[in-house]
């Protein structure tokens, strides 16, 4: 078979867009009702897309008066969609800096065991300061102990889930025997950051592990998802970056002795589609029009860091608010970057600025018809730029319905995406081999 794409269904409660929640497309009143979640996994699932994935983070972010940022913790909502699903993946994301190993093996390992092998595990080490003192902490961890924290985390982890042979387990009912001792084993981590003894309570799950996700692009999180990442979540405005982006990361995983192919990049792409280009770019201009200026002042004050609440909305963006973005060879904050480079290609007025992040955060938003949306996907997956995309449309349950309606045809019939499911785990989706416990290994070598 030829390479296929890979496609996610990116969830945010109401819709990508910042105004989506106002728009009478979206269904704001339901973003706490399971079943609304529920059926938006089921559409992608009839679209047979890779997995439904939610980000997550400890604190509540934005503004609430003005955007319906609380949400549902993920961990339990995708156990709710296994429920009522058989095939898609299960992404959530989970910070390494405001977990435990034991109690996260706990639950990506049981959501991989409810699920039957679909669960994936979005690796982040939380950007938010405000997390902290819902931690009872004073401050925010610095980046480096962050990243260095989550590896010691990921490997603690990992070695829980390995800590149960696949064999461990003997049912043997005549002679008494539930499990096999010998095959559970203490992992003793003990590190600066992360100290666990184990073994873990519950057999190894389906997948061996849960697929690991990744989502940073500095220089750390690169470094990170060259040495764990499965699959990694990331944000490009143009093809040139994207290309670069990929080429890096698969450089990466290639001197580390991985497999390149058993890395999936997947930008996020977020499209309003309409029956003509027209029709596309009215529909952004009318979500464009129901945002709220000091809303979007306040995420844009996040990236920059500055405090915006003086400038002329109508005036030009000024261009000293990028002076601490660096260039693509320091990637500390990546996302900076991004506006960054939107705001010295297009010279946006600051109300310009805030409409262009309006829809995706930074991520890439594309208004045409489902035949251009199908040819943009199609033109970074052939070029180099990606494995499949992050699909964020700018409202739900709509916007993901006709983008399986009337894209996924498309990409089906140009022979780049599956019409049905081969497997029933998130590594079949992928491609992905499932790992080998290091603890049988080391077993099979101690044999001889």
């Amino acid at each position: 078979m030829s390479r296929q794409l890979s496609l996610n269904a990116f969830i945010y409660p109401a819709g990508h867009h910042e105004a989506a929640w106002r728009h009478p497309s979206s269904a704001a009143e339901r973003i706490y009702d399971a079943s609304y979640y529920q059926e938006i996994a089921r559409t992608a699932e009839a679209g047979t897309l890779d997995a439904v994935f939610f980000a997550d983070g400890p604190a509540l972010q934005g503004d609430v008066a003005h955007n319906a940022v609380g949400r549902l913790e993920p961990i339990t909502l995708l156990t709710a969609i296994a429920a009522a699903t058989e095939r898609i993946g299960l992404i959530a994301t989970a910070s390494t800096t405001y977990y435990e190993p034991y109690n996260l093996a706990r639950l990506f390992g049981s959501l991989d065991h409810i699920s039957g092998g679909r669960a994936g595990w979005n690796i982040v080490t939380t950007a938010n300061d405000a997390a902290a003192a819902n931690f009872g902490l004073d401050a925010h961890p610095e980046h480096a102990d962050r990243y260095a924290r989550a590896r010691e985390f990921v490997d603690a982890v990992v070695a829980l889930w390995d800590s149960w042979e696949d064999d461990a387990v003997v049912l043997d009912r005549a002679a008494g025997i539930y499990a096999d001792r010998s095959k559970i084993h203490e992992i003793g981590h003990a590190g600066r950051y992360v100290r666990v003894k184990g073994p873990f309570n519950q057999p190894r799950p389906p997948q061996g592990h849960p697929v690991l996700v990744q989502a940073g692009a500095s220089n750390d999180g690169r470094a990170f998802a060259g040495q764990y990442a499965e699959a990694i979540f990331t944000a490009h405005q143009r093809l040139a970056d994207a290309q670069a982006f990929y080429a890096d990361i698969k450089d990466r995983v290639a001197r580390l002795g991985r497999r390149p192919d058993h890395v999936k990049i997947l930008p996020g792409i977020s499209p309003f589609i309409a029956g003509t280009e027209t029709s596309a770019r009215d529909l952004e201009r009318e979500f464009n029009e129901l945002t709220v200026p000091a809303y979007g002042l306040r995420q844009l004050e996040r990236i920059t860091g500055a405090s915006l609440g003086h400038l002329d909305l109508d005036g030009p963006v000024p261009a000293e608010l990028f002076a601490d973005a660096g260039d693509v060879t320091d990637n500390g904050r990546s996302r900076l970057q991004v506006v960054a480079g939107i705001v010295e290609r297009e010279r946006p007025t600051v109300r310009g600025l805030l409409h262009r992040l309006a829809g995706a955060r930074g991520h890439r938003v594309f208004a045409g018809t489902p035949e251009q949306v199908a040819d943009t996907i199609e033109e970074w997956f052939t070029a180099g730029a990606a494995d499949g995309f992050n699909v964020m449309p700018p409202y739900y349950p709509g916007g993901l319905e006709v983008f399986v309606e009337t894209v996924v045809p498309i990409l089906r019939e140009r022979g780049l995406f599956r019409t049905e499911y081969s497997g029933t785990t998130l590594r079949d989706h992928f491609g992905l081999p499932r790992p080998e416990s290091r603890f049988a290994t080391r077993a099979a070598v101690a044999g001889g």
